[in-house]
């Protein structure tokens, strides 16, 4: 099911690409044998996720969340195509993560939100924008509101970064597959738009 989700996505690992990271992060060769690809392949999707993992798919919810609302500001607020595309391009990604990180802690018995003592920290997840950061990029208009949407949503990004970061220091997180997965699309696909957008800030 998670796998059809990547279909269309330019930025999304193809089938054959995961087969092969998943054979390679073993140490297996690439001579290695069709039976003994499939069992590494068994013995990679049998690996249990961790609390760590679960912190991670909820956290990553909510801060894409709050990407979203940034984006949905642009199209009143931006007449630049370049920006347009770029808010398309966040908000297609972000949305089916969304969609697959809920499909994946429901399918574990999981919240696909936060637990509700952990609401505070919630707030304070690296890069994520204070209400007073949001009011003002709710209040900003043409070329102001560009410059200001480019320095948060990179903000906002590099904190994405920061929580991969993290997971991958965490003992044994970041081993099932899907969890690997989308770790993998978060930091590649928002290192390539932190450099986009620095690049249009530069231009403007």
């Amino acid at each position: 099911m998670a796998l059809s989700a990547w279909h269309g996505r330019s930025t999304r690992t193809s089938i054959t690409t995961l087969i092969t990271t998943l054979v390679v992060s073993v140490g297996v060769t690439p001579a290695v044998s069709a039976q003994s690809s499939s069992d590494t392949l068994t013995a990679t999707a049998s690996r249990q996720h961790t609390a760590a993992d679960i912190a991670f798919m909820q956290g990553m919810i909510g801060h894409h969340a709050q990407a979203l609302e940034m984006v949905a500001l642009v199209a009143s607020r931006s007449t630049r195509l370049e920006m347009e595309s770029l808010a398309e391009r966040i908000a297609v990604s972000q949305r089916d993560e969304i969609s697959i990180m809920q499909r994946w802690l429901t399918a574990r018995g999981e919240a696909t939100s936060m637990p509700h003592d952990m609401h505070s920290s919630h707030a304070s997840m690296p890069g994520m924008l204070s209400p007073a950061q949001m009011d003002s990029l709710r209040t900003a208009d043409g070329t102001a509101f560009d410059k200001l949407f480019l320095q948060y949503m990179i903000q906002h990004h590099e904190g994405a970064l920061v929580m991969v970061a993290e997971l991958l220091r965490s003992p044994g997180a970041a081993q099932e597959p899907m969890v690997f997965q989308i770790m993998s699309d978060v930091d590649a696909d928002q290192r390539a738009e932190i450099r986009r957008m620095k690049m249009l800030l530069a231009q403007w």
